[in-house]
C-alpha cells in the first residue's frame, strides 16, 4: 500500500505538466488579447515578448507555494494519506475543468478554480473524518480556512465591478483627449500619455511581478541592507514620481527625435509585464499542489510513521521551491503559448467581444443583455439632455472612427481596436492589479484584464446598436462561467476526493485513466471542430462588384447547397424508412448548420451592396433573390428534417411499405435533379439550366401523383392520423423545396442570358 503514494507523486508530476498546458491555454488571454486585437506588432513579435515575460516570471516565481499548502485548509488537522487524496482530487479536477473552458473558448480564473478545488476536496475529507469520529457538522470550520474563501468571493465581485467601471471611465477620457487621430496630436500629448502608462506598467512589474518572489525578501546592500519588499512599500510616491518624469521625457524624446510610435511601445511593455506577472504569481495554480505533495511525501518517507498516523504540520512551514523546477515549468508554459490551438480560441473570444468592427457573433442575446442595453440607451439619452448641444457635438467629433476603405478580401487585416484602447487595457489592468496586490486583495488577473477590456469597449462605442445585445450577452456568459467555475470546482473535487477515499488503490488508477481519456477525447473533438470550420463545403461571401462576377462566385455556393441539401433530404427519407433516430438527429444538426451559413450570407448583404460599383448595382437584386431562394430551400429541408425526427422520436407508427416506396421514388428523382444541377454549377455550364427548367412540370406531376395516392389511401385503408400528417407534410414541403429550386434556376438562367447577350453584341464575330 505504501508504494501507491510513490505512484501518486509520479502521477501528480504528470498531471502538473498537463495542468500547465491547459492553464496557460486559458490564461494566455490575459496578456495576449490587447496586442493581438490591436495588431500593433506582428504576431511573432507578440509571442516572443510574451515568452520572455513568461520565462522571467517563472524564474522569479514565488518560492512559497502557500495557497496550496495552507492557504485554504489547516494542514495539521489532516494525516498524510488524507492530504494525498485531497491533492490528487484537486489535480484531476483542475485539468478537466480548465480543459472544458478551453474547448468552449471561454476565459476563466485558474486562481478561483484551484482555491475552490482545494476547498471542495478538503471539506469532503473533513466531513468524512468528522463522521467517523462522531463529531458535529460545525466542526468542519476547524479544518477549513473560511476567511480565505470569503476573501476570494469578495475579490471576484469587486474585480468585476471595479475593473469594468474604471476601464470604461479611463477609456472614455482617453478617447475624449486623444480621439482616433491620436498620431497627429502634439508630441507632448503622446509623451504625457506614455509617461502615465509606462509608469503604471513599471510599478506593476515591481509590485505584482517581482514583489511576491523569494528574491524580493532578501536584503541588498544597494538598498542599505533593506529587502526589496520593504523598499517598495516605503518609497511608493518617490518611485512613482521619478518614474513618471523619466518616462515622460523618454517618451517625448522617442516621439520628437526618433519618430517612434509610443503607443506600440506601451503595448510591448504591457504585454511583457502582464506575462511576467502571470507566470510569477499564477504558477502556483498549476504546480503548487504537486510541489506541496512532494514535500509532504519527503517528510513522511523520512519519518518511518504509517501514512494514516503522520500529521501534516510540516506543510505549515515555509519551504522554497527548487529553481530547476521553476525553469522547467517556464519552458512548458512557453511551448504551450506557441503551439496551443485552444489558447488561440480563448483569445479569439475576448478579442471578438471587444472588436470595433463587425464579427461573427458567438453569443445569442438574452433578457439580461437586452435589459442592460435598454438601460444604457436610456442613461445615454438622459445624459444628452443634461449637456449643452455644443459640448455634445465636440464629444461626438472625438469619438468619430475613421472610415477605412478596403477590399472585402482585406477586411480581416483590420485590427479589432486601435492602439489607444490596447494601451488603456494594459495600463488600467496593471494599475488595478498593482493596487490590489499592495492591499493584499485577492483579485484575479483574468477577471481584471477581461473586464477592463469589456469596459473600454463599451466606452469606446465598440458595442453599437447592431452588436450591443450580442456582446453584452457574451460578457454575461463569461461572468456566469466564472461563478460556474467556483461551484463546479468545489463539487467535482469533493466528489473525486470521496471516490478516492472509498478505495484508494482501486479508484486512483481508474480516475486517472478516465481523466486522461477525457483529455485526449477533448483534444480530438477540438481538432475536428477546427477542421470543420475550414470545410470545403462551407459557403463563401460574394466579393465581386459585377453581375457576371456574382454569377460565377454564387455558382459555388449553389453547388454546395444542392449537394448538402440532397444528402439531408436522402437522410431524412432513410431515417424514416429505418426508424433510425441517431441518423435523423445528426441530420437536424446538418440542416441547422446549413441554415446558419445561409443566414450569415444574408447578414452580409449590406457590405456586399456597399462594395458594388455604380455600373453594377443590378448585381444586388440578383444576389438578394438568389439568397432568398437558398433560404427557402433550407427552410423546407429544415422542416422535413424536423418532422421526420419528431415522428420517430415520439415512437409513432412506422410508415407503411407503399409510403416508404413512394418517398424513395421521389428521393431518387430529386437526387438525379440535384446531381445534374450541381454538375451544371460546378462546371459553370449554365446552358444545362434550360434543360432542367424544361423538366419542371414532370417533377411537380410526380409529387402531385404521390399526394393523390395518399388521399385515396386515407379515404379507404389508412388508420394512422400521425402517418398521414407526416406523409403529407413531407410531400408538400418537397413541393416547396422544388419550387424554390426551380425559381433559383430560372433566376440564374435569366441573369446569365442577360449578361451574355451584351457580350455577343460587343463581339459580333462570335455569332
Amino acid at each position: 500500500m505504501d508504494n501507491i503514494y510513490l505512484y501518486m507523486i509520479i502521477a501528480l508530476g504528470i498531471l502538473a505538466i498537463a495542468d500547465l498546458v491547459v492553464g496557460v491555454s486559458n490564461d494566455a488571454v490575459n496578456f495576449l488579447n490587447s496586442a493581438i486585437g490591436s495588431k500593433a506588432i506582428s504576431f511573432r513579435t507578440i509571442m516572443i515578448v510574451a515568452s520572455l515575460g513568461v520565462t522571467v516570471g517563472a524564474v522569479f516565481s514565488s518560492g512559497m507555494m502557500e495557497v496550496a499548502r495552507k492557504g485554504i485548509f489547516n494542514p495539521g488537522e489532516f494525516m498524510f494519506d488524507e492530504i494525498m487524496i485531497i491533492f490528487m482530487a484537486v489535480m484531476i479536477t483542475d485539468i478537466l475543468l480548465l480543459d472544458f473552458f478551453n474547448s468552449v473558448g471561454m476565459p476563466t480564473s485558474t486562481t478561483v478554480s484551484i482555491v475552490f478545488e482545494l476547498l471542495g476536496a478538503a471539506v469532503a475529507i473533513a466531513l468524512i473524518k468528522i463522521g467517523h469520529e462522531g463529531g458535529n457538522f460545525e466542526d468542519v470550520i476547524s479544518y477549513i480556512n473560511t476567511s480565505k474563501a470569503s476573501q476570494i468571493i469578495f475579490g471576484i465581485l469587486l474585480s468585476v465591478l471595479v475593473a469594468f467601471s474604471i476601464g470604461a471611465l479611463v477609456q472614455w477620457f482617453s478617447r475624449l483627449l486623444l480621439s482616433y487621430n491620436f498620431e497627429k496630436k502634439a508630441a507632448w500629448v503622446g509623451a504625457l500619455f506614455g509617461g502615465v502608462a509606462l509608469t503604471a506598467l513599471t510599478y506593476f512589474i515591481f509590485m505584482k511581478g517581482l514583489k511576491g518572489t523569494s528574491y524580493a525578501k532578501e536584503s541588498f546592500e544597494i538598498l542599505n541592507g533593506r529587502t526589496f519588499n520593504t523598499f517598495l512599500e516605503n518609497q511608493v510616491i518617490p518611485i512613482v514620481l521619478s518614474s513618471f518624469v523619466f518616462w515622460s521625457l523618454f517618451s517625448y524624446a522617442l516621439i520628437k527625435f526618433v519618430k517612434t510610435n509610443i503607443y506600440k511601445l506601451i503595448i510591448v511593455v504591457g504585454t511583457f509585464a502582464l506575462a511576467l506577472a502571470f507566470a510569477g504569481n499564477d504558477l502556483v495554480n498549476f504546480i503548487g499542489v504537486p510541489v506541496a505533495a512532494y514535500n509532504a511525501f519527503l517528510a513522511w518517507s523520512a519519518s518511518g510513521v504509517a501514512a494514516i498516523d503522520f500529521p501534516m504540520d510540516v506543510l505549515a512551514e515555509k519551504v522554497p521551491t527548487n529553481n530547476l523546477l521553476l525553469v522547467g515549468a517556464g519552458i512548458v508554459m512557453v511551448l504551450t503559448l506557441w503551439f496551443s490551438s485552444k489558447a488561440k480560441t480563448v483569445v479569439k473570444t475576448s478579442v471578438d467581444l471587444s472588436s470595433q468592427g463587425e464579427t461573427k457573433e458567438r453569443f445569442q442575446p438574452n433578457f439580461l443583455s437586452r435589459g442592460f442595453v435598454r438601460f444604457a440607451v436610456l442613461m445615454s439619452q438622459m445624459s444628452s439632455l443634461m449637456l449643452p448641444k455644443s459640448w455634445q457635438n465636440k464629444i461626438e467629433k472625438q469619438f468619430e472612427a475613421p472610415v477605412i476603405n478596403l477590399a472585402k478580401n482585406k477586411t480581416l487585416e483590420l485590427p479589432a481596436f486601435d492602439l489607444v484602447r490596447a494601451a488603456v487595457n494594459l495600463m488600467v489592468a496593471a494599475v488595478l492589479i498593482s493596487i490590489a496586490t499592495s492591499y493584499k486583495l485577492p483579485l484575479s488577473t483574468t477577471y481584471v484584464t477581461f473586464m477592463v477590456a469589456m469596459g473600454s469597449s463599451l466606452a469606446d462605442r465598440a458595442w453599437g446598436a447592431e452588436s450591443a445585445v450580442y456582446r453584452v450577452a457574451g460578457v454575461l456568459n463569461v461572468i456566469g462561467g466564472w461563478f460556474f467555475t467556483a461551484f463546479s470546482a468545489f463539487t467535482a473535487s469533493a466528489l473525486v476526493a470521496y471516490l478516492l477515499n472509498l478505495n484508494l488503490s482501486v479508484m486512483f488508477p481508474i480516475l486517472l485513466v478516465i481523466a486522461f481519456a477525457l483529455l485526449i477525447r477533448s483534444s480530438i473533438v477540438h481538432n475536428k471542430k477546427s477542421k470543420e470550420v475550414k470545410a470545403e463545403d462551407s459557403l463563401k461571401k460574394a466579393e465581386s462588384s459585377s453581375v457576371q462576377g456574382v454569377i460565377h462566385e454564387s455558382a459555388g455556393n449553389i453547388a454546395n447547397v444542392v449537394k448538402r441539401g440532397n444528402k439531408i433530404y436522402t437522410n431524412a427519407i432513410n431515417g424514416l424508412a429505418k426508424q433510425d433516430l441517431s441518423l435523423l438527429k445528426k441530420n437536424k444538426k446538418q440542416v441547422n448548420k446549413l441554415s446558419d451559413e445561409v443566414e450569415e450570407l444574408r447578414n452580409n448583404i449590406f457590405y456586399f451592396i456597399k462594395n458594388l460599383d455604380e455600373s453594377s448595382v443590378g448585381a444586388s437584386n440578383f444576389y438578394i433573390n438568389i439568397l432568398g431562394y437558398l433560404q427557402d430551400m433550407t427552410q423546407s429541408l429544415e422542416y422535413i428534417s424536423k418532422v421526420s425526427h419528431k415522428h420517430v422520436n415520439n415512437n409513432h407508427k412506422k410508415l407503411k411499405f407503399n409510403q416508404i416506396k413512394e418517398l424513395k421514388e421521389v428521393d431518387e428523382y430529386l437526387e438525379k435533379l440535384f446531381n445534374t444541377t450541381r454538375e451544371a454549377f460546378i462546371s459553370r455550364s449554365f446552358e444545362q439550366i434550360g434543360h432542367l427548367l424544361n423538366k419542371e412540370q414532370e417533377v411537380f406531376s410526380l409529387v402531385s401523383e404521390k399526394i393523390q395516392k395518399q388521399v385515396n389511401r386515407t379515404r379507404t385503408e389508412e388508420s394512422s392520423p400521425k402517418n398521414t400528417t407526416l406523409y403529407f407534410s413531407v410531400l408538400l414541403e418537397t413541393k416547396d423545396l422544388l419550387t424554390a429550386t426551380m425559381n433559383l434556376l430560372e433566376e440564374y438562367h435569366n441573369a446569365h442570358d442577360a449578361s451574355v447577350k451584351p457580350a455577343k453584341i460587343n463581339n459580333p464575330e462570335e455569332n
